[in-house]
């Protein structure tokens, strides 16, 4: 099977339901060889910033060395985006070959999107024998397919309400599968504050696994001049800079660094130099990505991307608008999944916009514009455009937009993913 035909086949597979539930997975698993069972895995789950800790884990183990392997959904254009060792993404080929074995194994059996994607992550990163795999949880936690692996050490970055027709309807209840990642004895990293901070603890304890808390544990602490210190569990390390935009980066570095510490011997080659220099190189697309100069159409005008989709994330993006942007309007291209709460994600932004476009990527999820211009008091709707493709919404937004204005494209991933390839290119080049 060629990489065309893995990837329709793969596609195929998103008309089936999500499934939390580890038994198919791990029977799954059991008919490939298991090859989870050997990888050391760091394990990263939370609601927002597990992107975030998994690319700065990646920036800094690399430089120290390191082959590590990075498992992280969703893809902004390619699916190939999923799967990566250091710089590199995995080939077409290379996805072809362990897809078609995926396929042949599976034979008359059904499993989800996710649990392909995850058996093919396992079966390429045993294949290259990496150092480390950063693994990141897709949902949840308890239930989700990552959640078959025993690493070195779990990260848990924080709790919001969101995925609540999967994973609960109140904090406790989210966190409690979030939690489902804490294995007996293995150390765990939390950025989770209360009240959900509760139930972290309590799973910890029961499963005797030790816990080491943001903020309790270990910190990062401003300096003057802007820059930072990490206060750690036994190490502290001065003046660092971030390359990650946003306030909230500073909790998940902290994060990051925590999980390095645990690593111990078996990350020996990381060390405050490494750590100082890797910091500023760290770059995640598509989350508080700024392009100061972006061309399009024979315009040059300032973009910021960014993936915000649920109320948390949708708060940290504005309070980055007020705090690391300087501009005179802001020209917003938005779009939400139906099954989110665009409903405030949309109260909270649209008081910061001179200018809303709501328009819709090419996903039957997405709710439409039509229901996203309802969101919106009839007396404010005259700030508000329609679009029914997001290049057009771009069209418009760079029509609109000033040379001191900022475009500002957020509210999902799919819109991110498609606006970042008309505006920049795709991520993965061959």
């Amino acid at each position: 099977m060629n990489y065309a035909a893995a990837w329709k086949f793969l596609d195929n597979l998103q008309f089936f339901k999500i499934k939390l539930g580890l038994d198919s997975m791990t029977l799954f698993m059991e008919r490939l060889g298991r090859p989870q069972s050997d990888l050391p895995c760091i394990h990263i789950a939370g609601t927002n910033g597990k992107g975030s800790v998994a690319a700065t884990l990646r920036t800094i183990l690399s430089k120290a060395g390191y082959k590590v392997g990075v498992y992280t959904s969703p893809h902004l254009s390619s699916v190939r985006e999923r799967f990566r060792i250091n710089d590199t993404f995995i080939s077409q080929d290379d996805f072809a070959r362990h897809a078609t074995r995926i396929i042949e194994v599976l034979g008359r059996d059904q499993i989800t999107y996710f649990e392909f994607t995850t058996a093919l992550a396992f079966l390429w990163f045993a294949e290259q024998q990496v150092d480390f795999v950063l693994l990141e949880v897709g949902m949840g936690g308890r239930l989700d397919a990552t959640n078959i692996v025993t690493p070195l050490v779990s990260i848990i970055t924080n709790i919001a309400m969101d995925h609540e027709a999967y994973l609960g309807t109140t904090l406790a209840e989210i966190a409690a599968e979030k939690a489902g990642i804490i294995k007996a004895g293995i150390p765990v990293v939390s950025g989770v504050t209360e009240p959900a901070a509760a139930v972290i603890r309590r799973v910890a304890a029961a499963v005797q696994a030790p816990l080491f808390t943001l903020g309790v544990d270990f910190a990062m602490l401003q300096e003057l001049g802007g820059k930072l210190t990490y206060q750690g569990l036994a190490i502290t390390c001065p003046c660092l800079s971030l390359g990650l935009r946003g306030g909230y980066q500073a909790d998940n570095t902290a994060l990051a660094l925590a999980g390095l510490e645990l690593l111990g011997e078996k990350a020996l080659a990381v060390n405050e130099e490494v750590v100082r220099g890797a910091l500023p190189e760290v770059r995640w697309p598509g989350r508080l990505e700024f392009f100061p100069d972006c061309s399009f159409q024979g315009k040059a005008r300032s973009v910021l991307l960014d993936g915000a989709h649920n109320p948390a994330g949708v708060e940290s993006l504005k309070s980055a608008l007020g705090s690391d942007f300087g501009y005179d309007q802001l020209i917003m291209v938005w779009a939400s999944m139906g099954d989110k709460d665009f409903h405030s994600c949309v109260g909270t932004i649209a008081p910061l916009c001179q200018r809303l476009i709501f328009t819709r990527p090419e996903s039957a999820r997405s709710a439409t514009p039509a229901q996203l211009l309802l969101t919106i008091p009839e007396s404010a709707r005259e700030q508000c455009l329609t679009s029914s493709s997001v290049e057009k919404a771009l069209v418009l937004a760079y029509d609109l937009a000033g040379p001191n204005d900022l475009i500002c494209v957020a509210g999902s991933l799919y819109l991110v993913g498609q606006a970042r390839a008309i505006l920049v290119g795709d991520l993965v080049v061959d």
